[in-house]
């Protein structure tokens, strides 16, 4: 029997979230205030984070539902409609953003940024590096998967905040050189940011929709399943099973061993009324699939469906 694990998104926790918003409220305030659309851009991403991990930390029909029928989810999956709720605010700014970058682009009205946007960018890239370590260290001792979900969110930051300071310096770098193609250089970089939102918003809406295409129950909520289908009467054993949500709902498919000396309209009667006992026990699996294969004599398997009036006797050992 075979039951794969692959990598589960951790839950995001409250204080990766305070720290993402506490890093958009920064950035956008010196970027309103010294007029920089690539500090915007930077805060505009931050906001995303906090929105990604907010919707998913929010409580929801979906995960509750799951969790009357005695199941336990594997990930947090971000609910519906906080998840569009964010969307929607976070796509109008990436779409205002996309606005005054291409305005300023073609009007030509762009200044050199103040040395003060310089310094919060190279603060603000400390601040996130800083907030990683720490939930690093709180996440290193769980799962494989908590730790890949957060390494990659700290490279689409990375990658972000990258862009932000390039455009920074390079816009600062054209006014000290007096080079006045380079001045373009901070709205190009807010434009990237901005698309870079625009997918990390399609992600979490799609996710959120649709859950994940493939995404594992945990072993010990799968172990429930196969002791039920176990218990059906004419079933020898389960050789394999396997149970996968698909938002807020599991589908299951499994094979079972049956005696092979039975007909095939036997066999698809045990295998009804395995699909039968699941869905009826368990509310929120929706789909079941079952394979029938024949019981192979040589495993150390005993079946529960053997004749009563066997030739060989049964010994007291």
């Amino acid at each position: 029997m075979t039951r794969e694990q692959p990598v589960i998104p951790g839950p995001a926790t409250w204080p990766g979230i305070v720290g993402d918003v506490v890093l958009a409220v920064f950035l956008g305030t010196v970027g309103l205030l010294y007029g920089s659309l690539a500090l915007l851009a930077g805060a505009l991403y931050s906001a995303c984070d906090a929105a990604g991990g907010g919707a998913a930390r929010l409580p929801g029909l979906g995960n509750r539902r799951l969790r009357r029928a005695g199941w336990s989810p594997s990930k947090a999956s971000p609910e519906p409609l906080p998840a569009i709720f964010f969307s929607v605010f976070l796509l109008m700014g990436a779409v205002q953003l996309w606005i005054a970058a291409i305005t300023d682009i073609v009007e030509a009205d762009t200044t050199p940024p103040e040395t003060f946007v310089l310094a919060a960018v190279l603060l603000s890239m400390a601040l996130r590096e800083t907030l990683f370590q720490i939930k690093w260290r709180s996440v290193r001792r769980k799962s494989d998967g908590e730790l890949q979900s957060l390494v990659e969110k700290h490279r689409h930051a990375l990658f972000s905040s990258v862009i932000v300071l390039a455009g920074v310096f390079g816009a600062m770098g054209g006014g000290a050189w007096d080079l006045p193609a380079m001045l373009y250089l901070e709205p190009v970089a807010a434009i990237l940011v901005a698309s870079h939102v625009l997918i990390q918003v399609y992600r979490l809406v799609t996710r959120s929709i649709y859950g994940p295409i493939s995404q594992q129950v945990r072993e010990e909520d799968a172990a429930s399943l196969i002791e039920t289908v176990q218990r059906v009467h004419g079933v020898i054993t389960v050789e394999d099973l396997k149970a996968q949500e698909k938002g807020h709902y599991v589908t299951v498919s499994a094979r079972i061993s049956v005696n092979p000396r039975i007909t095939v309209m036997e066999a698809n009667d045990i295998a009804n009324r395995a699909k039968m006992l699941l869905l009826n026990r368990f509310s929120h699996v929706t789909d079941v699939r079952i394979q029938v294969a024949p019981y192979e004599a040589e495993y150390p398997y005993k079946s529960n469906a053997e004749e009563s009036d066997s030739d060989l006797p049964n010994l007291l050992q």
